[in-house]
């Protein structure tokens, strides 16, 4: 008898950074059962968002495809229901599907709470809000359910959610599923501009761990404070962590730990507001670098992969590891072929980003070299792509793993950025965008050494705002 195509659970979380994790080397033990599933699965060392911002990044996810050819270049806009996405393929392949916690790809069509059926992307069961920051505080989790009813949910927000997910673990655990929970943490919660941990946590990890670019930048940042919240916010994810391995006691109490594929991952990271004026929407590391490791069917024993992967590639992959057909849409490259110790030959060198909202900016990233270029006439917030672009960046990650030198228009490095150059216009190109112009960065106007250009005039200043 042929066994069950498996199970698949997603699990998201919200401005976690990569360097959060023991795996990567974090000494303040918050994820030991990340970590666990990082040695006994597939860990992706190098794990990049295709965008630093909390829509696009989300609906790369649920499609495979680049922010821009989504349409989804920046918050505030909806996702096209016509497009092809992970639920969509496997309810068609006869999954249950299921999503819990934050949605934010329907924008104006729900408000902050209830998504309409139309903008739910392919998931049956159905238990989020669109801004879950805007809906819920660290004790108070309101949902809505699959008839736009609230749903308030009892005890800390991501335990709450957890507890929503292994119910639906035990209601559809017959037939083969696709789980996807979404958590908010460790977001900061918006209206306080802080990271609400549960008691106790954030006192267990104040003064364990400050990574050196918050350490370098944050205490000069005009907009600094990573010193204060960084006990919250590891609080927040050893908290996470936790449900994680709820969820995983749940799937052996079924009897299908087994037969799922579990992945765990961010929709982006966090700089802290040391690089501009809030917490992302740049190119470093601290901004586009994940967590990202799975377990399961495929994945087991999986080893760790080296090669730069972006998560968009995590829809395809997981559609490959179901045996299920990749729409041709999809612009991700399944890293199945990667998974113990194996090549992909195809494979470009580079993951490629975009980054809107705080500049009109696109990046390539390889296991060594950063390279940045901004449009100086384009519109943060209206423009998805831009004709002319100047180079901004440039990072050697062997010798300045957290970007603190920028080597942008040095003669020493031209011949490198020359390379990088030409790889990021094959990257336009292939995401659907024209090829444009870079301009070379003029050595004597490069950015400082230890931060970028100050962001000023964001569309965005002056109004709360953090739904991202």
């Amino acid at each position: 008898m042929s066994r069950r195509p498996p199970n698949v659970v997603v699990v998201l979380t919200d401005q976690q950074r990569w360097d959060t994790t023991g795996a990567h080397g974090n000494p303040a033990g918050a994820t030991p059962v990340f970590d666990r599933m990082a040695r006994t699965g597939t860990h992706v060392e190098h794990a990049i968002t295709p965008q630093p911002v909390c829509a696009p990044a989300r609906a790369a996810l649920q499609t495979g495809m680049f922010p821009t050819a989504t349409g989804v270049f920046r918050n505030g806009l909806a996702l096209d229901p016509a497009l092809p996405t992970l639920a969509g393929c496997l309810g068609d392949a006869g999954y249950a599907t299921g999503y819990i916690g934050k949605w934010h790809l329907a924008a104006e069509a729900s408000g902050h709470g209830p998504v309409p059926p139309k903008y739910r992307a392919g998931y049956e069961s159905w238990l989020a809000s669109e801004i879950l920051e805007f809906t819920s505080d660290a004790h108070r989790t309101v949902v809505y359910d699959g008839d736009g009813a609230p749903v308030r949910l009892p005890g800390y927000r991501s335990d709450a959610l957890v507890d929503a997910s292994v119910r639906f673990l035990a209601d559809h655990h017959d037939r083969p599923f696709l789980l996807f929970l979404s958590l908010l943490e460790p977001h900061h919660q918006n209206a306080t501009d802080d990271y609400p941990a549960p008691e106790g946590y954030a006192e267990r990890f104040t003064g364990r761990w400050l990574p050196p670019d918050l350490a370098a930048l944050g205490p000069g940042a005009r907009y600094g404070g990573p010193h204060r919240h960084l006990g919250g916010y590891l609080g927040q994810i050893a908290r996470v962590d936790e449900g994680l391995g709820r969820l995983r006691d749940a799937l052996r109490s079924l009897g299908i730990a087994d037969d799922t594929i579990v992945a765990y991952t961010a929709d982006h990271g966090s700089h802290f507001r040391t690089r501009n004026a809030e917490y992302k929407r740049s190119a470093h590391d601290a901004s586009v670098r994940v967590p990202l490791a799975l377990t399961g069917p495929g994945f087991d024993g999986g080893g760790l992969i080296r090669h730069p992967v972006s998560t968009l590639d995590l829809m395809p992959t997981l559609l490959d590891a179901c045996g299920v057909p990749v729409p041709d849409s999809v612009q991700g490259r399944s890293f199945l072929p990667l998974v113990g110790g194996g090549t992909d030959p195809g494979r470009p060198e580079e993951v490629f980003v975009q980054i809107s909202e705080s500049q009109v900016g696109r990046a390539v990233r390889t296991a060594r070299w950063k390279y940045a270029v901004a449009a100086p006439d384009a519109h943060p917030w209206h423009d998805a792509s831009a004709t002319r672009y100047v180079e901004s960046e440039l990072y050697d990650l062997h010798a300045d793993p957290y970007e603190l030198d920028n080597l942008a228009g040095l003669p020493s490095h031209r011949e490198v950025a020359d390379r990088l150059r030409q790889a990021l216009l094959r990257w336009t190109v292939r995401a659907g965008e024209a090829e444009p112009v870079i301009e070379e960065a003029e050595p004597g106007r490069r950015p400082g050494r230890r931060a970028d250009p100050e962001v000023t005039g964001l569309p965005w200043e002056g109004v709360r705002f953090g739904h991202q």
